[in-house]
């Protein structure tokens, strides 16, 4: 017995082959990273669709829920897709399929939910037991001519069924809807566009294939996001259609409204994509309990069926403009969107210019068309070839009928066919198939009229394959198909540069009066308020003031001037015009302290002010001059007081004025 067990412990060590675990780890990581990159986490360039998504498609078009059919249970389409091609889980299929029916978050959605898919505040959708659904049409033109071996098909996961390695797509899916994902050592993200934008450009780029990429920016300008919003800048656009990554800067679009008790807000009826309104609130009113933001009364958010619509009510004495930029500064009203083009090319993983992309989808429907033009012309040619039977058949009617009448069985008719008429196998069995209302003159004329028209596609067939341009004009042809029927306008604006955008440019420069009391109380007041008056006239009340406090300071400035505020321990604060809170004649202002860091101690001794501290000739040939009580006096160039702290600078004669 012992022998044995020496005998077997001897073959197990024979069996085991060493191997070094750094290779082994090295193998299998890669093995692994493939596997995420090709099957799961890029999209194909062609298709512009991941696996998981190219299956949901086909799987709800192989279970019939087109999009002018009845819709299905969510369940029963995730069931299919599950047990036919994606073998995973529900969830991941359920997920995938919900977020293709949100409008908010595909520019152009590609099923049609009913039921409850989610919100874009977050909300999970309903189970998959409750909701139902159906392709949307512009899905059924993803899939258009697959059955007519266009596209290549592989075993699916238990080689019981084959699905397609890609979809014919006879939109630009990539272009248009975007899509983003992490794989191993790399992630995508790309951007929504316009229908008609890309159509344009997708034919300007069969009209010229040496156009450049500013020139295709010309058609296609920006991307489209389905949440609207407002583009902060070009150069993030152009560096992302140029060299396949860039960063853009989206705002929402804001408007000023007054409620019907007189109080200024701020509305706003989008958000920038990919973000999440109730959750942005949320850190918004955070924002404003701490103090971050302030000016706000109360926010509300408005939205219904009809829309979105998020309403700030402002406090009396906010300045709109001011509110509005504090929101784009710290809340998501304004985010960016990091824009990197990697798709699988070939089944490798690369980064994609604008006319990259262009080009492998121009590239796809060109192999499309082709495969489809000889399925055509392979099916043509074989009913041609049937009528032709049929049309000998019926120039011999008399002795096919004698033939087969006198014929012991069909294989001996169908024989004799072949012998005595010079048919093929096909046509003689067709011939024998054939009904007898078919033999009567009018159904002659319309074989014959068949026959013809039969023919007419076999030359029209072959003229596409023998000529490149013809098929491209049938791809620009179906693109703009695709465009009238698809086509809608754009939703985000463009803003050309977001250096040239400030929070001036969205105020007037109009005079204001500038009223600064001896208790340190500011405020402006549009000139307009002080009306001319007639001779005689008693005047009015030009200001308002506690009976301890008297205007220490009036004068007119415009919105867009700067204040330079120098105080009695020598500091200077700089103050534009427009950061004055507005306040009518008999009003008192607001108390300087609150817009200035200026100590409890400290106070104004003078205001200055001034156009512009940006034009180099007007602050070198402009001084300010100082004298202290003690004699000193100083010149000093506009120039040295042309760059602002929020806290103040020290004067040179500081605590003497």
């Amino acid at each position: 017995m012992s022998d044995d067990n020496n005998e077997l412990n001897a073959a197990g060590r024979a069996s085991i082959i060493p191997i070094n675990i750094e290779d082994e780890m090295r193998g299998a990581y890669i093995d692994y990273s493939m596997s995420v990159i090709i099957s799961r986490a890029l999209p194909d360039v062609r298709d512009g669709l991941k696996p998981v998504h190219r299956r949901v498609l086909y799987g709800m078009s192989e279970l019939g829920v087109n999009y002018n059919k009845s819709y299905k249970k969510s369940a029963r389409i995730v069931g299919e897709v599950l047990g036919k091609y994606h073998p995973h889980g529900d969830a991941s299929v359920y997920s995938t399929m919900v977020r293709m029916a949100q409008d908010w978050s595909l520019r152009y959605p590609m099923v049609d939910g009913q039921g409850n898919f989610g919100s874009i505040d977050g909300d999970s959708p309903a189970a998959m037991r409750y909701t139902e659904a159906r392709l949307k049409r512009i899905a059924d033109e993803m899939l258009s001519d697959i059955n007519k071996e266009t596209v290549d098909f592989q075993p699916n996961f238990d080689d019981s069924l084959e699905e397609p390695t890609v979809l014919p797509a006879k939109v630009p899916n990539l272009l248009l809807n975007g899509t983003s994902g992490i794989a191993v050592g790399m992630a995508t993200n790309m951007a929504p566009h316009n229908l008609r934008e890309v159509v344009d450009g997708i034919v300007a780029y069969i009209d010229n294939n040496e156009i450049t990429i500013s020139e295709l920016m010309q058609h296609i300008k920006a991307p489209d996001f389905p949440t609207a919003g407002t583009i902060y800048g070009t150069n993030g656009i152009k560096s992302a259609f140029e060299t396949g990554r860039g960063r853009i800067v989206i705002r929402a679009n804001a408007k000023f409204e007054t409620s019907s008790t007189g109080r200024e807000q701020i509305v706003f009826n989008d958000i920038p994509y990919m973000v999440n309104k109730a959750a942005m609130i949320e850190k918004i009113a955070e924002s404003v309990n701490d103090k971050k933001i302030e000016g706000i009364s109360d926010i509300r958010d408005e939205s219904d069926r009809d829309g979105m619509r998020m309403v700030f009510d402002l406090k009396k004495d906010a300045i709109s403009n001011i509110v509005l930029n504090n929101l784009y500064k710290y809340s998501q009203l304004q985010s960016s969107f990091s824009i990197n083009n990697v798709a699988l090319v070939k089944g490798r993983p690369m980064t994609l210019n604008l006319k990259d992309m262009i080009l492998h989808f121009v590239e796809h429907r060109h192999e499309v068309v082709v495969r489809r033009t000889e399925f055509e012309l392979k099916e043509a040619e074989k009913r041609a070839h049937i009528l032709q039977g049929y049309l000998i058949a019926l120039d011999h009617l008399d002795e096919v009928i004698k033939l087969i009448r006198e014929s012991r069985d069909p294989e001996d008719a169908k024989a004799g066919l072949i012998t005595n008429f010079n048919m093929s196998e096909i046509q003689a069995k067709a011939v024998l198939e054939l009904r007898l209302q078919r033999l009567t003159g009018m159904e002659r004329d319309k074989i014959v009229k068949e026959y013809e028209e039969i023919m007419a596609l076999i030359n029209r067939l072959n003229e596409i394959l023998a000529s490149k341009e013809l098929r491209m004009e049938i791809i620009k042809g179906e693109l703009a198909e695709m465009k009238d029927r698809y086509g809608d306008e754009r939703r985000t604006q463009i803003v050309p540069t977001s250096d040239d955008i400030s929070i001036e440019d969205m105020i007037a420069d109009d005079e204001m009066v500038i009223t600064v009391s001896h208790e340190g109380y500011i405020k402006r007041t549009a000139l307009t308020e002080y009306r001319t008056q007639s001779r005689g006239g008693v005047g009015s009340k030009g200001a308002g003031s506690k009976d301890t406090d008297f205007t220490e300071h009036l004068f007119v400035a415009t919105a867009h001037n700067y204040l330079l505020i120098f105080t009695e321990q020598g500091k200077v604060f700089w103050l534009k015009v427009y950061e004055i809170p507005e306040g009518g004649k008999t009003t008192k202002g607001r108390a300087i302290q609150n817009l200035l860091q200026i100590e409890p101690s400290d106070a104004i001794r003078t205001i200055l002010n001034v156009k512009n501290l940006k034009d180099e000739d007007y602050l070198n040939n402009n001084f300010l001059i100082m004298c202290t009580e003690q004699g000193t006096i100083k010149k000093t160039t506009l120039e040295a007081y042309s760059r602002p702290r929020a806290a103040g600078n020290r004067n040179a004669i500081a605590g003497d004025l």
